[in-house]
């Protein structure tokens, strides 16, 4: 029932994450992220916000994301009905696909990349993603919005997209977490949501705030 796509931006050492799906509250679901370990994004048919959290735990003990994600996924007797995107801080990706996130499941898994999609309108959703964030330019917030816009205009979700949501992390800046939980144009919504982010005020606010570095 979600799309979602998961970067690293080695120059910056940016992780960033972007999730649309057809069921309420998205970014409470799906996305979550340490900055100084990694991003996942945990989705599926019946998902485990467990999975997504406990990823995230054990990359911050150094273990890379594909192995982290067979860690989590393999003691859980309902992970066909789940799927776990991961991708460290490093860019190394990791995924677990369940078998019964009908009728279409998927996923991309590349360096610094990991898409993963379930019920799915059509089998060309991620790889539109991909293709549109490769060739997209600017903000990596911008571009996630882009990606996940391309990956609605050619099915998406087969339900069509009630919400959907943004979270960008590095060790020099505040979080970016952006929720639009209900609206009949969530990526519409979202963009507006993130352009406010930008305003000048907003953004002086921002450079006042603590970060780990």
């Amino acid at each position: 029932m979600t799309f979602s796509m998961l970067t690293f931006e080695p120059a910056t050492k940016t992780l960033a994450g972007a999730s649309a799906t057809g069921n309420l509250c998205v970014g409470g679901w799906v996305l979550r992220a340490d900055s100084s370990a990694g991003i996942s994004a945990s989705q599926g048919a019946k998902p485990s916000t467990l999975w997504g959290e406990d990823v995230i735990g054990q990359m911050a003990k150094g273990v890379n994301a594909d192995d982290a994600v067979q860690n989590i996924v393999s003691g859980d007797e309902g992970r066909s009905y789940r799927q776990l995107a991961a991708l460290d801080a490093k860019g190394v990706g990791g995924i677990f696909s369940g078998s019964e996130n009908l009728p279409i499941v998927d996923h991309i898994v590349e360096t610094n990349l990991v898409l993963a999609g379930n019920i799915l309108m059509n089998e060309h959703v991620l790889s539109t993603m991909r293709d549109k964030f490769a060739e997209s330019t600017g903000e990596i917030a911008n571009r996630l919005i882009d990606t996940l816009e391309a990956g609605f205009e050619v099915g998406g979700d087969r339900r069509g997209i009630m919400s959907a949501a943004l979270l960008v992390v590095n060790q020099a800046l505040p979080p970016l977490s952006l929720r639009i939980d209900y609206h009949e144009a969530p990526l519409q919504a979202l963009r507006r949501l993130l352009a406010k982010t930008q305003e000048a005020e907003y953004q002086d606010w921002l450079s006042q705030l603590p970060t780990r570095d």
